[in-house]
């Protein structure tokens, strides 16, 4: 896909289409406007029948307008002009890419007054790469048809190059969860994170099982005793940054599927459970991004790969691990297996002297009972930098929302018996809150954040802006925080 800027006039531009944007007051911005005085008042026309109100992700297609060279003008809604945001831009973009991708249609231009910022522009660009994808990876019969080219008006080049890296940044994340498990599993999503890594300047070193058993990291390998595929921990690098400035290591749970092992799920449960890796994945796509957009940051990328399957060496209830931190953990469910997976690679994280830690995993149902499907769940260890998270994902517009850690409360729920610690709390109740507590035992005191995504990171309905399926949500987010990092974010983002 090649995107480019332009300043031809929206009635003169050859194109498959046009895409022009209306607030929900119905006052023309200057593109709208020329289109509207082109066609005789069709615009006006159209708000006055009330056919058009400039509502969030309303499409309205005028096709072949007259006086317009482009054979389709596409309007899409913007919502409230005063809560116009980066998130917002990024889903009408996506909205009306999702719409017009549903046939081939080779040039596509975007005219859309309201996004004058850089960091709007590289969000709605960023919309527009993820709306003409979807999940249709095996389909002889494709529902999308990514553009050939995108014109960009009054843009500049630097700024669509940047939105370009994050729409296939946030792609790669997507297509890695939309695979299925006999796709992805712990070697071949090492294999394409040297791809990336090769394709991004990325360091990178894996460690497989022989090494994960000198490493001693026995938790991770329980996960994986109960499949054939033998368990991968995948190591990226990027240190742009001076030498003495801080580290940050962003960890992603890479459980490939997760058949629940001994404490099977149901097969309603386990239909989706190739997106259990969505937090490794958006890790990749997140170093590829900061790798690419050169960002003078030092930033370490983990993810321990695992299946969770019933095989006849699989873990039990009941058994006593060892971590890689020397923490014992009995075995209350093997099902809440991701956090023991994250156990050893957080371990890894602190050994290799980073400064402030990120986890990312699809880890509790129950933080979707709390917060929903589209909003993240944080729980941190440090509310500074819990807040620079959060404001991040703000600035994106990648919801996320903050739940308690009282250790007078919640440290007793998994106080173990036979062992140091257990790994699910008492009963059903506060269940994201005590898997984060369970990780926060070995981060050694790190600044942490911990994002449970396992409402956001898969899309099981479409949405106006969205096929279903993996999302991608929050590379945005953890790029956003890196640029935050780095100085390069200010007011003129």
């Amino acid at each position: 896909m090649k995107i480019s800027p332009t300043r031809a006039s929206i009635t003169q531009i050859e194109a498959d289409a046009v895409v022009v944007a209306l607030f929900d007051d119905q006052q023309p911005g200057p593109s709208a406007a020329a289109v509207n005085a082109a066609t005789g008042g069709q615009i006006a026309r159209l708000i006055e029948a009330k056919d058009l109100t400039g509502k969030p992700y309303e499409l309205l297609p005028l096709l072949a307008p007259a006086g317009v060279k482009a054979r389709q003008v596409l309007v899409v809604g913007l919502g409230n002009r005063a809560r116009f945001d980066a998130g917002m831009a990024f889903r009408a973009a996506a909205a009306a890419a999702k719409s017009l991708s549903g046939r081939a249609r080779p040039m596509v231009a975007y005219y859309l007054d309201a996004v004058d910022r850089p960091l709007l522009v590289e969000s709605a660009v960023c919309g527009a790469i993820f709306g003409c994808h979807g999940q249709d990876l095996y389909r002889a019969e494709k529902n999308r048809h990514p553009f050939e080219n995108i014109l960009w008006h009054e843009a500049e080049a630097p700024t669509l190059a940047r939105g370009q890296i994050l729409g296939e940044s946030v792609n790669l994340t997507r297509r890695l969860v939309n695979e299925p498990a006999e796709e992805i599993y712990p070697e071949s999503f090492a294999a394409r994170a040297r791809d990336v890594a090769n394709e991004s300047g990325l360091q990178m070193e894996v460690w497989d099982e022989q090494r994960l058993e000198a490493e001693r990291c026995g938790a991770l390998l329980a996960v994986a005793k109960g499949s054939n595929r033998p368990a991968r921990l995948v190591m990226l690098r990027h240190m742009a940054g001076p030498k003495d400035a801080p580290t940050l290591a962003i960890v992603g749970k890479g459980v490939t599927f997760d058949s629940g092992g001994l404490s099977l799920k149901p097969p309603d449960g386990m239909l989706t459970m190739k997106c259990d890796m969505a937090g490794a994945a958006t890790m990749l796509g997140a170093m590829r991004a900061i790798a690419l957009l050169k960002l003078p940051v030092n930033v370490v990328g983990l993810a321990g790969l695992v299946e969770n399957m019933t095989g006849p060496a699989a873990m039990k209830l009941g058994d006593v691990l060892r971590a890689r931190s020397g923490k014992t953990i009995e075995v209350h469910n093997t099902d809440a297996e991701g956090r023991l997976v994250l156990a050893d690679v957080l371990s890894v994280a602190v050994d290799l002297g980073v400064s402030k830690i990120i986890d990312l995993a699809t880890l509790t149902g129950a933080c979707v009972v709390a917060l929903g499907n589209e909003v993240a769940g944080l729980m941190t260890n440090d509310q500074a930098w819990c807040d620079e998270i959060a404001a991040a994902a703000r600035q994106c517009g990648e919801p996320v929302w903050q739940l308690p850690m009282y250790p007078e409360i919640y440290d007793e729920l998994i106080k173990g018996e036979v062992a140091d610690i257990k790994n699910v709390g008492e009963g059903r109740w506060g269940g994201a809150i005590t898997a984060a507590k369970f990780l926060e035992k070995f981060v050694a005191g790190k600044p942490w954040t911990h994002i449970d995504i396992a409402g956001p990171a898969f899309r099981e309905k479409p949405k106006p802006w969205s096929d279903a399926g993996g999302t991608g949500q929050y590379v945005r987010t953890l790029v956003e925080l890196s640029k935050a990092g780095d100085g390069i974010a200010g007011a003129g983002r």
